[in-house]
């Protein structure tokens, strides 16, 4: 009785704590109340379970030590992490989850010698799903990371077809019991791996927080698999709401920008702006502005948005930007951040960004409301953020990023755009709104230029 009552309150503890991570006032907690009932559900289980033949889990020094060495090697890479590396950590604790459940079909499928269809099925897809996400994750987390490049393999498309049909006919071959070959079963796994591997790696650096999403979701499904196995219903519960809310954010991912979840994963951003007829395209001059003109402009305006983007994550610029929110504040100029929804490397990377700084929420406008301000804005201070202001989106049809949804801060009276340089931004597109001439470029680290600004506009 003790244990499905556990149960019950780890599965309505995972509900709740999903809830109150959808608004930043309460996320902190909703994370700490389902990291409550996870704790509920494993001591529960470790206690209270019992078998057909009524006998305990057993295995205690494995159990605890493993709790004991994960629980510390978690707590350490989550209390080092920058927020800049946040995106590739997400994506190892996901490849995580996904090693977990293809682990789990693993040993389910030799400790059941005579498993039924049904069984078959689960332990099967379960492995494939967990290992295409934990193979995905570990390209995903390599690429955010800067130690791999992307790549496509000649014929991928090919490639990746024959994988997906070779492992569906290896699949059934398992399930309907043609085989009972262990071989056959790796085969799978080792198919599967390949698969997640040649699935990422050609996915280009601006789709990354769709893959991230994706995979996300797929890990949910596989841990929902491993709920049915045995008979878990806070596993079932827990892999179910991770796989939902995985799929419905890849969806407004691919709403954000524009794409269909297939043209993400046939196609990729990069390879630089080019006119129709693939000649390289012409860009006009630049023209750079000071520290001081910035500080006066900004200082004699009535409105300001910020947008920011990966470049104030790597600068860890986010305080002194809530410094500069304040200073201009005191001088009545009404200040707002414009927040597109994949800026940086993963979804709600800017709002935990500055939520950490303690901006407020309100502050916080998404990119249609930003869209609606940017007519009367005087100033738009773009810090290191750049595919998510390129006009090419909406203007050049050549472009790879046509289509894709911006925040249009060329409607604003002045633009200011903070770069170390005029390299191109994660999408390897050149951008048109440098070239502007309301565009103005202040070249520099985002937290000495802020630094700076905030100096500057302290000593008017």
């Amino acid at each position: 009785m003790l244990l499905p009552l556990s149960y019950l309150i780890g599965s309505i503890t995972f509900i709740v704590g999903l809830k109150m991570l959808s608004h930043p006032d309460t996320a902190r907690r909703g994370n700490k109340v389902a990291a409550l009932g996870m704790i509920v559900a494993i001591l529960a289980t470790i206690v209270l379970y019992r078998n057909d033949q009524d006998e305990a889990l057993g295995n205690y020094p494995w159990i605890f030590a493993a709790l004991i060495i994960g629980t510390i090697a978690g707590t350490v890479m989550a209390k080092r992490v920058q927020m800049t590396a946040m995106p590739e950590m997400v994506s190892l604790f996901n490849g995580m989850g996904g090693a977990c459940a293809m682990l789990i079909s693993i040993v389910e499928y030799h400790h059941n010698p005579t498993p039924s269809t049904g069984i078959l099925v689960v332990i099967v897809l379960g492995m494939i799903i967990g290992t295409v996400s934990f193979a995905g994750s570990m390209i995903a987390w390599g690429k955010l990371a800067g130690k791999l490049k992307d790549k496509t393999v000649p014929g991928a498309q090919a490639i990746n077809f024959l994988l997906f049909a070779g492992l569906i006919i290896l699949a059934i071959i398992v399930i309907m019991g043609y085989s009972q070959s262990s071989a056959v079963f790796y085969s799978i796994l080792a198919l599967a791996a390949i698969y997640g591997i040649l699935f990422v790696m050609p996915i280009g650096g601006a789709d990354m927080p769709v893959v991230i999403s994706l995979l996300n979701s797929f890990t949910g499904v596989a841990a929902a698999f491993g709920g049915f196995l045995y008979d878990n219903p806070v596993m079932l519960t827990g892999g179910i709401l991770v796989g939902s809310a995985g799929t419905i954010l890849t969806i407004l991912m691919c709403k954000a920008m524009n794409r269909s979840l297939p043209n993400v994963l046939i196609g990729s951003f990069g390879g630089g702006a080019k006119a129709a007829d693939g000649t390289a395209k012409e860009q006009g001059n630049f023209k750079e502005i000071s520290i001081n003109d910035s500080a006066v402009l900004m200082a004699y305006a009535s409105k300001v948005i910020i947008i920011p983007g990966y470049g104030l994550a790597v600068a860890q610029a986010q305080h002194i930007c809530h410094e500069l929110e304040k200073v201009l504040e005191e001088k009545d100029v009404e200040v707002a951040y414009g927040i597109h929804p994949v800026a940086g490397r993963m979804p709600g990377h800017m709002n935990v960004l500055l939520a950490e700084a303690d901006v407020p929420y309100e502050k916080l406008l998404e990119m249609e409301e930003a869209n609606d301000r940017m007519g009367t804005t005087n100033v738009a201070i773009i810090l290191g953020a750049n595919d998510v202001v390129n006009p090419a989106a909406k203007e050049d049809a050549s472009s790879p990023i046509y289509g894709m949804p911006i925040l249009e801060v060329e409607k604003a009276e002045h633009v200011i755009v903070n770069k170390r340089s005029m390299k191109p931004g994660y999408a390897g597109i050149e951008n048109d709104l440098f070239f502007r001439p309301k565009t103005s470029m202040l070249f520099g680290d985002a937290k000495k230029v802020l630094q700076d600004l905030v100096t500057e506009l302290k000593s008017m």
